[in-house]
């Protein structure tokens, strides 16, 4: 959520901002409805002080036999002028809340307007394979390895799941066992969260109210609304971590990592060339977390840059990383980089990896501040998030970059440890 006062400061440069995003607001209304909120609740808690001050009157006026009849009748007139301020300042407030909410966040500075099209490709790495043979696409390959089961996932969770068999199942684990070993390594602490959230943590990472639909939702017995969901994503889970808490500055930053699947209803139809593993309603992943002090966003944001784009270096596949445009970032974010892999079979890259900075955004939503050390007050956090990594494109991409012209795959070097030493998948 946007701090309400940069608008009530500027809001021309506010909007400015968002339209960078694409998303074009006016803050006139908005603004005269602040003014008259916080004009009411003047006039209501000048009319509270003035109930207390003659409250305080009438036992000693009544002790000097004096008549506080006209204290009284005064007292309840003030009584129902408070109770209508307060019920107009709840209205002004909810609307206010509202228009709040719908806001996304602003683009950093250096985050060029517009949407995909804008979008800068800052690095690349691994050599793009070429192949003397025509390539096979992923589904293929892996049907004919029996590493995954299209026709029975589909018979099991309907289109959109798959099920890894044998030395797929082995390959998906161990890619899982490389990242949580690379996080492991690098200081993070690992989590394991639930997987059934509330409605309050999908409202702190920014994804409700606006994207409520996108998410599978537990419905209530009385079938009115959802009080639980589905996690989209283990950061909806880690950026909830410290909610309405008040973290000491000393220990900051905090950086986690957690596996969960991911479960996502991907609305809208599937395209043909995105059939098999590239887009489904349920796929693994592992996520890096961190909380920081504000000065510390940006350096932790080329960590989490860094630590992506290593991934996918160890395991020797041809990728790229794209600064996004801000139309082109999440609703909740300020700044995002996308780590992309190649898939031969679309001749394109497709992103494993979004490593965004929300700001203040989120902590805003979810309460989460420390105490500055030097001032004694809570200042909110920045949080910060980046696959680390997703593996439903990680895995086509190993498969289709490395296949070979007998049909075999060549498994990463830095993978064979947790599967026996095998080196290759043979038809």
């Amino acid at each position: 959520m946007l701090d309400i006062n940069l608008i009530r400061d500027n809001p021309a440069l506010v909007a400015e901002k968002l339209a960078r995003k694409g998303f074009e607001v006016d803050f006139g209304a908005f603004l005269e409805r602040d003014a008259e909120r916080r004009r009411q609740i003047a006039a209501t808690e000048q009319l509270k002080a003035e109930k207390n001050k003659t409250s305080a009157r009438i036992p000693i006026l009544k002790k000097e036999k004096q008549d506080v009849a006209p204290l009284l009748a005064r007292m309840k007139a003030i009584g129902e002028e408070i109770k209508a301020g307060d019920e107009q300042i709840d209205a002004l407030d909810k609307i206010q809340q509202s228009f709040l909410e719908a806001l996304p966040n602003l683009p950093a500075d250096d985050v060029v307007a517009g949407g995909k099209e804008n979008n800068q490709v800052v690095a690349s790495g691994n050599e793009k394979p070429a192949f003397a043979f025509s390539p096979r696409h992923h589904v293929d390959l892996c049907e004919q390895l029996g590493l995954i089961d299209y026709r029975r996932g589909a018979q099991l969770g309907g289109n959109g799941f798959w099920v890894y068999r044998g030395l797929g199942a082995r390959l998906e684990w161990a890619l899982l066992n490389f990242f949580m070993e690379e996080h492991l390594a690098d200081g993070y602490e690992m989590i394991l969260p639930p997987h059934i959230l509330t409605w309050q943590c999908g409202y702190t990472a920014g994804q409700f109210p606006k994207f409520k639909d996108d998410v599978f939702q537990l419905r209530r017995d009385d079938g009115e609304g959802f009080s639980h969901f589905i996690l989209p994503t283990a950061e909806t889970a880690l950026v909830n971590l410290h909610r309405d808490e008040i973290l000491d500055e000393s220990q900051l930053p905090l950086r986690y990592f957690a596996y969960t699947p991911c479960y996502r209803k991907e609305a809208g139809s599937y395209r043909a060339e995105e059939r098999g593993m590239i887009r489904g309603h349920q796929f693994n992943k592992i996520e890096m977390f961190q909380y920081v002090k504000p000065d510390q966003s940006e350096a932790a944001l080329q960590e989490l840059v860094g630590k992506a784009a290593r991934l996918v270096e160890k395991l020797g596949l041809h990728y790229r990383v794209s600064k996004l445009a801000a139309g082109d970032c999440s609703a909740s974010m300020r700044k995002t980089y996308d780590i992309e892999v190649w898939i031969p079979s679309m001749n394109d890259y497709k992103e494993v990896s979004s490593a965004s900075d929300a700001g203040d955004y989120q902590a805003r939503r979810g309460n989460m501040r420390f105490r500055s050390q030097e001032t004694g007050k809570p200042v909110y956090v920045h949080t910060l998030n980046a696959s680390g990594l997703a593996t439903s494109r990680i895995f086509p991409a190993i498969v289709e970059q490395f296949q070979q012209a007998d049909g075999s795959v060549v498994i990463p070097e830095i993978l064979r440890k947790w599967l026996g030493g095998l080196a290759q998948i043979g038809p």
